[in-house]
């Protein structure tokens, strides 16, 4: 999708979708496209582009959307206190007082599903908004976006990511998989150039290592200096089958439809059932969605089958439509 606006040039970089270099490749052409006809442009020489507009979102905006969020009390308890050390820092430095260093690395341990990418991209716009970090983006990387074929590529890659995340958090899912391969793995190198890139930018850039509880805990103990370089460890709990229920009338008020009684008993028994199954690989939320979706697609295909359907039975989810597997 290319941007039509500038404004959304600077939506989509503040959330993440795109990177900054290509943002600046976005402004070059909606400058090209809006130079009079006939026009000519020196080669290379490009006018420059507006000024960001001013970002309406204000810190309690931020903080009541993470507050919206169902469950993760003691994340949000966390947040607050990091907005809290973070804002008393800055009172003492006014006041010419010692002041802590703001090392904000962190460590995100949960299942899947629990939460943890839409913290930290709430997390970007806090500091952001405080004045830890210019832009407050985030970039969302696994093993394969660093990790090269040869030798020298993966520094490469690493500095290449490291550079699209300058200004705002790198957020590096299943962290643990850069260590899986030993000392000859590649994956050592990306580990290096990422703390080199940590010490370098240390006022330009936080860095978020996340995966499972287990695997998280064994990688640290397999890297003792990384455990000293991320003072901050968020412990992602998994979602109860309330709080998953009340998520998936989240998921089904946004998008116009909604659940029969017999329906959430059954979505809610789903639930239960594959969390007694595998607690350790539970999908949480992700697992909530993919259940929704595929109720959706479920309701379609029986709708279509009728020749005309009213708008309760357009909205309306089935326990027909809840199923935990494709078939």
């Amino acid at each position: 999708m290319h941007p039509r606006t500038y404004d959304e040039v600077y939506a989509m970089l503040e959330a993440g979708q795109i990177s900054v270099a290509q943002a600046f490749k976005f402004l070059r052409e909606l400058e090209f496209r809006a130079s009079p006809p006939g026009e000519e442009r020196e080669r290379g020489v490009v006018n420059p582009a507006p000024a960001a507009p001013i970002q309406a979102v204000s810190l309690d905006d931020v903080l009541g959307e993470l507050e919206s969020l169902v469950g993760l009390s003691r994340i949000k308890r966390l947040v607050k206190e990091l907005q809290a050390f973070i804002h008393i820092q800055k009172r003492r430095e006014n006041e010419r007082l010692a002041t802590e260093p703001l090392v904000l690395h962190m460590i995100f341990k949960g299942n899947p599903g629990t939460g943890k990418t839409t913290v930290a991209r709430l997390l970007g716009k806090v500091f952001r908004i405080m004045g830890v970090l210019p832009k407050g983006h985030l970039i969302e990387l696994e093993r394969a976006d660093l990790v090269g074929e040869y030798i020298g590529h993966t520094a490469q890659k690493t500095r290449e990511q490291i550079k699209r995340a300058l200004g705002g958090i790198l957020f590096i899912d299943e962290a643990y998989s850069l260590a899986r391969g030993g000392e000859k793995d590649f994956g050592k190198e990306a580990i290096d150039a990422m703390v080199k890139a940590m010490e370098d930018h240390k006022d330009n850039l936080i860095v978020i290592l996340a995966g499972y509880r287990v695997e998280m805990d064994d990688f640290l103990k397999v890297n003792p200096g990384l455990r000293s370089r991320f003072p901050i460890i968020f412990d992602f709990e998994d979602y109860s089958i309330d709080e998953l229920l009340k998520i998936a009338q989240h998921m089904l008020d946004r998008r116009q439809y909604r659940l029969s009684k017999e329906s959430e008993a059954k979505l809610g028994a789903t639930l239960s059932q594959r969390l007694y199954k595998d607690r350790e690989n539970f999908g949480n939320a992700r697992l909530v969605r993919n259940l929704i979706e595929r109720g959706i697609r479920k309701q379609a295909v029986r709708l279509f089958e009728k020749d005309r359907s009213s708008r309760e039975e357009l909205m309306l989810i089935l326990p027909d439509d809840i199923k935990e597997e494709e078939e």
